[in-house]
């Protein structure tokens, strides 16, 4: 390891979440690492919740921390590219202000891998029994096998999320995220696919956090049409990049994709009503996507 890997900024967007819990432990496994020169970099893209805002504001109290807020919501491309601007070490790394820490050696296993962008991973966390009903817990474990690091080995530049990844500064510097992406859902996705095309590789190991925050059904609901807007204004972009996109591609113009627009246009309100309810399915929500995207045309 040499003398500019054991510099390290850690880069945490939030947006009305309370991170003091994860800035506390980031702190604590790089104080037991000898030689690391860190800063934490809160970056609060307009918050609205003065109560989450004044406690992050007092973590700038801690040593090698800085909470920037910023007074107008610029979206989740914008916060993090902001970030990087005012990042002072070479290596950084982006952290959800929603994630968890839940290995000892975290930070450690980051500052001992070689590449230019290496992506972590994430787990599910939550207590099963209180959260059967909810939906986006639900829909996280479903997915959760094709998480793990073997299967995101299988296609390293479709499975890359920036809710934890180590990156060159110079990389995001002349290749930022593309700020065009002001709603939720997908920036993500198109950066790992134009790095790829300009011939960087993601490295894919396991080093995850833990994903425990779930909204409830309603907000994941509306934050999933919110991302489906995104792929639908960005479809030309993101081609090859999502099932969903491809299945309705392929169904935009046929009979099946006729009846499952008028089969969204009946059903869908009833389905929408379901997944906010205390019964939600990932069946349903599977089906009420694919129905809302497809309306979109």
């Amino acid at each position: 390891m040499n003398s500019s890997d054991m510099n390290l900024s850690i880069l945490i967007p939030t947006f009305n979440d309370d991170c003091t819990s994860l800035v506390h432990d980031l702190l604590a496994q790089a104080e037991l690492i000898d030689g690391l020169s860190v800063e934490v970099l809160i970056g609060d893209d307009g918050s609205t919740d003065e109560n989450v805002v004044g406690r992050l504001h007092a973590l700038s109290v801690l040593s090698h921390t800085q909470y920037i807020r910023r007074e107008k919501n610029q979206g989740r491309a914008a916060i993090r590219n902001f970030l990087v601007r005012q990042a002072h070490y070479d290596r950084l790394l982006f952290i959800d202000s929603d994630m968890t820490v839940c290995r000892d050696d975290f930070l450690r296993k980051y500052l001992d891998t070689q590449g230019a962008l290496v992506y972590g991973g994430y787990i599910v966390g939550g207590d099963s029994r209180r959260l059967r009903h909810n939906l986006r817990y639900q829909y996280e474990r479903h997915c959760e096998a094709a998480h793990h690091v073997d299967q995101r080995l299988l296609h390293p530049d479709r499975d890359f999320h920036t809710s934890n990844f180590l990156v060159d500064r110079q990389v995001m510097l002349s290749h930022p995220l593309d700020e065009r992406f002001r709603h939720y859902g997908y920036e993500d996705v198109l950066w790992g696919k134009v790095l790829t095309q300009e011939g960087f590789s993601i490295r894919h190991i396991d080093n995850p956090l833990s994903f425990a925050t779930f909204e409830d059904n309603a907000a994941f609901v509306a934050k999933t049409e919110e991302g489906l807007h995104t792929l639908f204004i960005f479809r030309k972009d993101l081609s090859g990049y999502s099932h969903l996109l491809a299945l309705s591609e392929k169904w935009n113009h046929s009979p099946i994709g006729a009846a499952l627009r008028l089969w969204h246009k009946w059903v869908g309100p009833w389905e929408r009503k379901k997944l906010c309810g205390t019964n939600p399915s990932v069946p349903l929500l599977q089906l009420y996507k694919l129905g809302f995207f497809l309306s979109l045309y």
